[in-house]
C-alpha cells in the first residue's frame, strides 16, 4: 500500500495498531458470543429433531454475511462499524450452527479446529513480524487472485448444491485428493493473513484515517473465520 492509496480514504484522525487490535477484539467477541448462542439454539433444535432451525441459521448466516460484505465493498462507508457488527453477527450464526453440526458427527473436532486456528494465526503473525514472508505487491496480487478463484469455486459449489445434482470433484470428498485440496485452500487462507497484516502496517505507516482501523480488523476477521472453517473441514475429512 502506498501513501497515495491511503490519501484517497476519507476520515479524521489517524489509524493506530492499538485501535485496530481493539476493533478486531470487538468483532471477534461478537462472533464468539453469537456463535455460542447459535450453537445452544442448534443443540436444542437437534434434540427436538428440528433441522429447519439449524439449516436456517447456517445458510441464513452464510448468505447474510455475504450480502453485508458485498455492501461494505461497494459502498465503502466512512463509518463501517454498524455494518461490520451485523457481519459479525451473521458469521456468528453461521459458525455456531455449523460447528454444532460437525461436533455432532465428530466429537471434539471444534476444540481441535479452534486450537488449530489459534496456532496458524499465531504462526503467521510470527512469520510476518520476522519478515520471513513479506507482503510485496506481487505476493498480494497472487494471493488475492487465488482467494478470488477459491471464493468463486465455493459459490459455484453452492449453486450446484441447491440447483443441480452435481458437485465439484474433490472439493468436498474425503479421499487423499480431497484432503489435499482442502489443505491447499487452508494454506492460501493462512497466507492471506500476511496480506492482512501488511494492510494494517502500511495504514499505520502512512497515517491512514482512523476508520481504516475497522477495515484492517475486518480483513483479519474474515480470514480467521475462513481458516477456522477450513480447519474443521480438513479435520473432518481426515477422520473420514
Amino acid at each position: 500500500m502506498t501513501q497515495n492509496f491511503w490519501s484517497n480514504i476519507q476520515g479524521q484522525n489517524t489509524m493506530t495498531l492499538q485501535g485496530t487490535i481493539g476493533k478486531l477484539a470487538y468483532l471477534l467477541g461478537v462472533v464468539t458470543v453469537v456463535a455460542f448462542i447459535a450453537a445452544y439454539v442448534a443443540l436444542d433444535a437437534l434434540e427436538a429433531g428440528n433441522a429447519g432451525v439449524i439449516n436456517g441459521m447456517t445458510w441464513g448466516g452464510l448468505f447474510g454475511g455475504i450480502v453485508v460484505a458485498v455492501i461494505l465493498m461497494i459502498m465503502r462507508p466512512e463509518n463501517p462499524a454498524a455494518l461490520m457488527t451485523i457481519y459479525a453477527v451473521m458469521q456468528g450464526l453461521f459458525v455456531g450452527s455449523l460447528s454444532l453440526i460437525f461436533e455432532a458427527f465428530y466429537s471434539g473436532i471444534i476444540i481441535q479446529a479452534a486450537f488449530g486456528t489459534l496456532f496458524i494465526t499465531g504462526g503467521m503473525l510470527f512469520i510476518y513480524s520476522s519478515r520471513i514472508i513479506r507482503p510485496t505487491p506481487t505476493f498480494n496480487k497472487v494471493i488475492g487472485s487465488m482467494v478470488f478463484s477459491i471464493m468463486m469455486l465455493y459459490l459455484v459449489s453452492i449453486f450446484f448444491y441447491f440447483f443441480t445434482p452435481f458437485e465439484i470433484p474433490f472439493l468436498h470428498s474425503s479421499g487423499p485428493i480431497g484432503i489435499g485440496v482442502t489443505a491447499f485452500i487452508l494454506c492460501i487462507a493462512a497466507l492471506s493473513l500476511i496480506s492482512d497484516f501488511g494492510f494494517i502496517e502500511s495504514g499505520v505507516k502512512w497515517n491512514a484515517p482512523k476508520n481504516a482501523e475497522w477495515w484492517g480488523a475486518f480483513g483479519v476477521l474474515v480470514t480467521i473465520i475462513w481458516i477456522y472453517i477450513e480447519m474443521v473441514r480438513l479435520l473432518a475429512k481426515i477422520r473420514d
